[in-house]
């Protein structure tokens, strides 16, 4: 059996093992593909594995003898899911696995937003500290989040560890979801309250984005409900980069509206020199690293071994399209 693997320097730039995928079959790994050597390098392969490579539909037509499809990540939209099913292809993702790390990386964010350690530890080393007559010093104000709101748009796996951390942290937590009835009265919802989504963002001191990227939310956060937040709020976006609307948002930054954004993913990556953001007031922009810790990265491959495994063996596990094994010949 032929498994190719599109773009794998992501998730392993040479730090973890590909001998999980080298047993099931022959495997070959791609640093990175691009689209006009997608057919070429998949061709007679029975599985690929892709991370942002995209696979469109035409380009699975071109593509007769693939049957399965492993995203190496939770979000699938790389792939066209319906053209796969279609063809009979299973397609299946990695749920959950970056769940602590991406909520890690949520108060990272805001912690540099309000306690602005990288600021001062750098003005340290300049000098400011030294020159100064005071035994205490800062130039910019400082946050306490007990106390605050947290607005959580979306309470899956991740959106759920952020509830717990800003538990933690003693801040009040307000949610949005699309099956509230899924959490009342469990640990998990039982001090949030669940709202709808202008009052999430009109209520709380910082909101967090954890849905996923449909055509219902992209631009969720656009001009409107910017205007919605109150003055002096946060955001923070590890989702997808297409939940925002950038230049409202830039807007919103450079007018002294909000205090703060704190944003891991831009809706084009890497980003084009001339998007807003980059230059935008109290912006901290990360490069997709939310997931990129050891840990995570680990349990991504790990488990997208196990759902090839599972389907292999008829037992397959995060299908994603509803296509089961229908036992195509394998060689």
């Amino acid at each position: 059996m032929k498994i190719v693997v599109l773009d794998g320097y992501a998730l392993n730039p040479g730090d973890l093992s590909w001998e999980g995928l080298n047993a099931l079959g022959d495997c070959v790994v791609y640093e990175r593909t691009p689209v006009d050597k997608i057919v070429e390098r998949a061709a007679g392969a029975w599985a690929v594995l892709t991370n942002k490579t995209v696979l469109a539909a035409a380009t699975l037509a071109a593509l007769p003898d693939l049957r399965y499809i492993g995203v190496l990540a939770t979000g699938y939209n790389v792939v066209d899911v319906e053209a796969a099913a279609r063809q009979g292809i299973a397609v299946t993702n990695v749920p959950a696995y970056g769940a602590a790390s991406v909520a890690q990386l949520v108060f990272a964010l805001l912690l540099e937003m309000c306690s602005q350690v990288g600021h001062h530890a750098r003005l340290v080393r300049e000098g400011a500290w030294t020159r100064s007559p005071d035994f205490a010093f800062w130039d910019r104000p400082l946050v306490e989040l007990e106390g605050l709101a947290l607005g959580i748009v979306g309470f899956g796996d991740i959106g759920r560890k952020v509830a717990t951390l800003g538990r933690a942290f003693g801040m009040k937590l307000l949610v949005h979801t699309r099956h509230p009835e899924k959490y009342r009265g469990q640990a998990a919802g039982v001090d949030v309250a669940f709202v709808e989504l202008d009052e999430l963002f009109s209520r709380a001191d910082v909101v967090s984005l954890h849905c996923p990227l449909t055509s219902d939310t992209e631009r969720l956060v656009d001009a409107r409900r910017l205007a919605l937040m109150k003055p002096g709020a946060r955001l923070i976006n590890t989702g997808r980069g297409a939940l925002v609307d950038e230049a409202a948002l830039a807007a919103a930054l450079n007018g002294g509206r909000l205090a703060g954004a704190g944003l891991d993913v831009l809706s084009q990556e890497p980003p084009t020199a001339d998007n807003p953001l980059l230059q935008a007031e109290n912006c901290y922009i990360t490069p997709h690293v939310a997931w990129v810790t050891g840990a995570a990265r680990g349990r991504l491959l790990a488990g997208a071994v196990a759902n090839l495994c599972g389907f292999l063996a008829g037992l397959p596990r995060n299908v994603v399209n509803g296509v089961d094994p229908t036992a195509p010949a394998v060689s």
